[in-house]
């Protein structure tokens, strides 16, 4: 029986997650600016950041778990309408006073907690809600609204904060949450929720996400890719800034890097339109290959004109790769276990993050004063290296026989 699309009801849920992720790049931008403002340190504005981020990545697992046992869309809406609480807090905080460190800490880790049910519970239900000959399509809609926190937040913030203060923000970031939990709502009342019949431990149930995901030893091959991919990016992430402001103001920064991710955009729009239909593990490895050479002529010179050109092409290259990979997957893991599968996944692909963040900067700093070299030449040197080894990566990549199976169902 041919599965019925809704894909309307799959927009208006992208929608109200679209403006969900500009509502989260402006509190990210703002409390970012805040931060430094008030305590002159980078220091604190990462572990701020690492607090946003570690709940999301260690959580991401026993999310997966609840999108398979509970209503998806449910879950959904409890993640957007909760992690609300966490920038309610700190709004209050700065309505009664400054709001200290450790409260900002405290807040964006309570909303961390909550949003980590989004992401499986929402890859979940993109599965629910399309039929297979729409996956590729919907997923370049989705790196869409994943692309608008850091290209249409930081210009909006910026406005803004120009004219009031970081509270504003906060408020308009409350208010998409209740924006998005409205959207879900009207989508799950369309859409009957598959009741479960779980009866399993949640062990048992990690034990069966496992097994989805090794079931197939292309799906492995596919995720150490994910991890490596997210390593380059974090390096890319953290080391881009000082290697530009080494010879750069911070004002050329704020543009390059705009520039550079709009590339992003640009790949996410066309395969949103087009969408990709063949040769997915060919273009998967064709993207990598480009991202890496990319990122080679992104660090080779002090030349901002090639360093907006290489960023852009970089950036332009990872939806692509993204589209194949999560293709790939989602049509190799049965519907039932999706939610499971897409967690330990997430939590998998994403550690590469964790790698980049705690090695690359240490790395760049020893080489610099080995080569007595400035830091800004330091990164570019980590970024060409590791440039280098996702060319590698992708010409590897393309020889793995399990991996071609994948396409062939």
């Amino acid at each position: 029986m041919k599965q019925k699309s809704n894909y309307s009801k799959f927009l208006l849920l992208w929608s109200g997650e679209l403006i969900s992720a500009i509502g989260g790049g402006l509190t990210s931008f703002g409390l970012g600016v805040y931060v430094f403002q008030k305590t002159g340190s980078a220091g604190s504005m990462a572990l701020v950041t690492l607090l946003a981020f570690l709940p999301t990545l260690l959580l991401s697992a026993p999310a997966g778990v609840l999108a398979d046992r509970y209503d998806r869309r449910l879950l959904m809406m409890a993640g957007d309408g909760l992690s609300a609480i966490g920038l309610v807090y700190i709004l209050v905080c700065m309505l009664t006073g400054e709001a200290q460190l450790y409260q900002i800490c405290i807040g964006v880790f309570i909303s961390s907690v909550f949003s980590s049910l989004l992401e499986p519970a929402y890859r979940a239900t993109v599965t629910d809600l399309l039929t297979p000959d729409e996956f590729s399509r919907a997923s370049g809609m989705v790196s869409i609204a994943g692309s608008a926190r850091y290209l249409i937040s930081p210009l909006i913030a910026g406005l803004l904060l120009a004219i009031s203060d970081v509270k504003l923000l906060l408020i308009i970031d409350i208010c998409t949450f209740m924006l998005t939990v409205i959207c879900t709502a009207v989508v799950r009342k369309g859409i009957s929720a598959k009741p479960s019949d779980k009866t399993d431990t949640f062990t048992e149930s990690f034990r069966e996400g496992w097994d989805a995901v090794r079931e197939k030893r292309g799906i492995l091959i596919l995720i150490f890719v994910s991890s490596v991919m997210t390593c380059f990016m974090g390096a890319m992430q953290i080391l881009a800034e000082p290697m530009i402001l080494d010879f750069q103001s911070s004002k050329v920064l704020g543009i390059a890097e705009t520039v550079c991710a709009s590339g992003m955009l640009v790949s996410s729009i066309i395969i949103g339109i087009r969408g990709l239909r063949k040769n997915f593990t060919g273009i998967l490895s064709f993207s990598l290959a480009m991202a890496g050479l990319a990122m080679v002529g992104f660090a080779l010179k002090e030349n901002i004109v090639m360093i907006c050109f290489f960023g852009f092409l970089f950036f332009f290259m990872l939806p692509f790769a993204n589209n194949c990979l999560d293709y790939l997957v989602r049509t190799n893991i049965e519907a039932g276990k999706q939610g499971r599968a897409w967690g330990l996944i997430s939590f998998l692909s994403q550690i590469g993050y964790v790698v980049a963040y705690g090695s690359a900067g240490f790395i760049s700093d020893r080489i610099a004063a080995i080569r007595h070299i400035g830091v800004g030449r330091g990164a570019a040197a980590v970024i060409m290296i590791s440039g280098v080894l996702l060319i590698g990566t992708a010409i590897a990549l393309s020889r793995f026989e399990t991996v071609r199976e994948l396409e062939r169902g």
